[in-house]
């Protein structure tokens, strides 16, 4: 960031009401964590900015300085004002957030493998992505190659019978009531064996 942005932030500040004082923050790093507690990948991220890809990426990892301009597209983006690009949340800070889900409720989202109900989804800056999946892969070779992505995952069999395949560990074969918890980031894919479609319960670890 340049110096004239950076005064440009303290000057916003003060007029926006700002009267605590806090360190700077890295700019990538704060961007990159926001955009993780909403669980939205760099091209998600950028589509709801109005930027490039790489435009973001470069931001995210220190490689430019951006407009004000592109500053604006960011907060609005994330749904945050321009101070708290800057501005840490407080870590002691409680605001008792609670978000509930009816049975059949959740906002879908299918995929060629899985049916995902996403769980919460209302809920803004989760630090977990909760979701009800139905599994209709039946094969490995319905997969383009593994899924893999950061963070930590959790995963309960709720009905059916699925196979655990991932990158290090011999394929496991579960069943309901039955959990793994694993590297989000190790490759693995999940599929049904039974007659019918089984019903996983995973949670996503967004960090």
């Amino acid at each position: 960031m340049t110096e004239d942005t950076q005064k440009s932030m303290i000057q916003i500040a003060r007029e926006d009401g700002e009267s605590q004082t806090v360190p700077p923050v890295d700019l990538g790093a704060r961007v990159r964590e926001l955009r993780k507690a909403r669980g939205w990948t760099l091209e998600q991220a950028a589509t709801q900015a109005g930027l490039a890809r790489s435009t973001l990426s470069k931001i995210e990892n220190a490689q430019m300085s951006p407009t004000y301009d592109a500053l604006k597209k960011l907060a609005v983006g994330l749904e945050i004002t321009i101070p708290q690009l800057f501005t840490p949340p407080a870590a002691e800070q409680i605001n008792g957030r609670m978000a509930i889900t009816k049975m059949g409720e959740g906002k879908a989202k299918a995929t060629t493998t899985y049916e995902h109900e996403l769980l919460a989804d209302t809920l803004r800056k989760k630090q977990m992505l909760p979701y009800r999946a139905r599994v209709r892969a039946r094969s490995m070779e319905e997969f383009d190659g593994w899924v893999r992505h950061d963070g930590e995952e959790f995963l309960y069999v709720l009905t059916g019978v699925i196979t655990l395949y991932t990158e290090f560990y011999e394929p496991i074969e579960m069943r309901r009531g039955d959990s793994a918890y694993y590297d989000a980031a190790m490759g693995h894919n999940v599929i049904s064996t039974s007659a019918e479609d089984a019903l996983i319960l995973w949670i996503t670890s967004l960090v």
